[in-house]
């Protein structure tokens, strides 16, 4: 028997006041298929947009300002909460949203995650990393420095 509570999907609820934008964004030049949801009328509108498999992130503040500096972002400018997006190729994800208006955060940039990374400014205040995994997770487990936190909680100190 599976456990109870154990997740069937994640559904990130991002509040905007400008639905119409940050629909034609998502849906449209991101490509996120819309699936059916209820909602009466009027202003009272939702969309459920299919974003592929779902992953939660935790990171220390310290590994998110890590992060930041890989991919180029000042400082302090990153935020709390950001979505990132595996894609198949970052420079064409990017090319895409930037012939829409998009700011680029910080170019495609070769990072030590063994990924391609890129971050823009989308809609609603909520910032976007574009990532295209370089390498498998079987191949990234035989690097060092690539444990799970657990793993790594029981390995000697460098």
């Amino acid at each position: 028997m599976t456990h109870p509570t154990v997740p069937k999907q994640l559904r990130l609820i991002i509040e905007t006041d400008d639905f119409d934008e940050a629909l034609r964004f998502y849906r449209d030049i991101l490509g996120m298929p819309e699936q059916a949801a209820f909602a009466t009328a009027g202003d009272d509108r939702v969309a459920i947009l299919h974003a592929g498999v779902a992953t939660i992130e935790l990171a220390t503040r310290v590994h998110a300002r890590n992060i930041d500096a890989v991919e180029g972002i000042p400082p302090e400018s990153g935020s709390p909460l950001r979505l990132a997006l595996e894609v198949e190729d970052t420079v064409a994800a990017v090319a895409r949203v930037v012939d829409d208006g998009v700011i680029v955060l910080a170019p495609p940039t070769r990072t030590p995650f063994r990924s391609l990374n890129a971050r823009v400014q989308g809609p609603a205040g909520w910032q976007l990393t574009f990532f295209q995994e370089l390498e498998s997770l079987d191949q990234r487990r035989m690097r060092p420095g690539f444990l799970t936190d657990g793993e790594r909680d029981r390995s000697p100190e460098p």
